[in-house]
């Protein structure tokens, strides 16, 4: 009788693990394409920025759910300056096109978020990087100061209308999850900050000296977008619940 009674005890404790392990998975999958759209903002060697837009397409590899390894390409305009009211009455606009190669970690892998509704809720929540290149497009630019400034005819202003530059885009941001028919996360809306820094002085088109003009830190641009992935491929299993 007590034998019995230990096995009957040892097959309940056994079928209640992994009735609490097969919970605790999910099946997720491995790739996921998006695209966003928002406007961005310059901080380059022109005196003052101004808002621009950006658009963006993502394809991405899922290591898990939360850590990803994908491609970014971008569209877009920067501008900046303002011929009258900038103090050398500098302005450009670039109309540019980029490509990287991006790494994101999520909330969700490193927190137990299984027992805790707001953490279940920003388990989306990621920082990100990446590198690649962009290509600069000025399609206006000030190489001579104007008639009816302090110092008419000044110029020209040195740089290139076209270049190729080093990108590096830092990101922040949140997944919010969409499930499909059977339980599985199959659509994201994404809401993300980047931060984009270029290696080089093509951004805005100026490559001043920096004896005469503040020229001493990259060229950034900042962009604010909401985009939409959607999920799809082989499915994986993941460890904990989505």
């Amino acid at each position: 009788m007590v034998y019995n009674g230990l096995k009957i005890t040892v097959l309940t404790l056994v079928s209640l693990l992994f009735s609490q392990f097969s919970i605790a998975q999910s099946n997720y999958y491995k790739f996921s394409a998006g695209l966003g759209v928002g406007p961005n903002f310059s901080y380059t060697d022109v005196y003052q920025g101004s808002w621009g837009h950006t658009f963006y397409g993502t394809f991405d590899y899922h290591f898990t759910p939360f850590v990803t390894l994908g491609l970014e390409a971008q569209y877009g305009l920067v501008q900046g300056g303002d011929i009258k009211t900038d103090r050398y009455n500098r302005q450009f606009v670039n109309e540019y096109s980029a490509i990287s190669a991006n790494f994101k970690l999520m909330l969700g892998e490193i927190v137990n978020y299984d027992r805790n509704e707001f953490l279940y809720s920003m388990r989306g929540f990621y920082a990100g990087f990446g590198v690649g290149v962009i290509n600069n497009n000025i399609k206006q630019i000030v190489r001579y100061r104007p008639s009816d400034s302090n110092d008419p005819g000044y110029g020209p202003f040195p740089g290139k209308d076209n270049s190729l530059n080093i990108w590096v885009p830092i990101n922040l941001g949140i997944n919010f999850y969409i499930k499909d028919s059977y339980d599985y996360a199959r659509y994201v809306i994404n809401i993300n900050a980047q931060t984009n820094i270029t290696l080089g002085e093509g951004l805005d088109g100026y490559n001043d000296s920096p004896f005469k003009f503040q020229n001493d830190s990259p060229d950034i641009y900042n962009t604010y977008s909401v985009g939409i992935k959607y999920f799809f491929g082989n499915i994986k299993v993941y460890r904990k619940t989505l």
